[in-house]
């Protein structure tokens, strides 16, 4: 008997690869029904539209992104090191899911309101992890008094337009910039680009 989370997988498997070849506008539900190898109903029945299966996809990113950041930020203690373990999961997991980094970060834009509000709520919910633990880090004295909000969007501004740039143009190379973001994002916060902790504060 099939089993229908596997199907299912296996569809959204299936449509990032072709969202990520074709875009959202060329891409046809038919190119998903044979990149799937599953029936036209077994497809529609999980999916009932091209829409919905996008916004699926965006939801299967947000919570692989968050499940990562998550795990790196459970294996730390104190608030600095989890924003730091937070700021490389995150762009790790943009780098080793390009496909989906790409429907996300340039497919999804300029798609409708529908496809903007599900892009803003998991941008909520990305600086909302960031915020937390920049608190924690404001409440150890680790790092100055900020204002932690604003703080975590401009981080997550920051690393999807470097993403986004990088997804676009292959440049600059992951090598050159993620530690030059990690050192500038450190920075803004008071923090050495070296830091593992409050000792390290310029």
């Amino acid at each position: 008997m099939t089993n229908p989370d596997a199907t299912r997988q296996r569809i959204l498997d299936a449509a990032i690869r072709v969202f990520a070849r074709k875009g959202y506008h060329d891409a046809r539900m038919d190119d998903i029904v044979e990149e799937a190898h599953v029936s036209k109903g077994g497809v529609y029945f999980h999916f009932p539209g091209k829409d919905r299966l996008f916004l699926a996809i965006i939801d299967y990113f947000a919570e692989l992104l968050e499940e990562r950041l998550t795990k790196a930020i459970a294996s730390q203690q104190g608030g600095v090191q989890r924003v730091t373990a937070a700021l490389e999961a995150g762009v790790n997991t943009f780098a080793e899911y390009r496909g989906l980094a790409k429907i996300f970060l340039i497919q999804a834009v300029g798609l409708g309101e529908r496809f903007e509000r599900k892009r803003l709520e998991i941008n909520d919910r990305f600086a909302a992890l960031i915020r937390t633990y920049l608190e924690q880090a404001v409440e150890e004295g680790d790092i100055p008094p900020l204002d932690a909000e604003m703080t975590a969007y401009a981080w997550v501004g920051a690393i999807y337009e470097l993403v986004t740039r990088w997804l676009l143009t292959g440049q600059p190379e992951l090598e050159r910039w993620v530690p030059a973001l990690r050192t500038t994002l450190l920075r803004s916060i008071g923090l050495d680009a070296a830091a593992s902790g409050g000792d390290h504060a310029v």
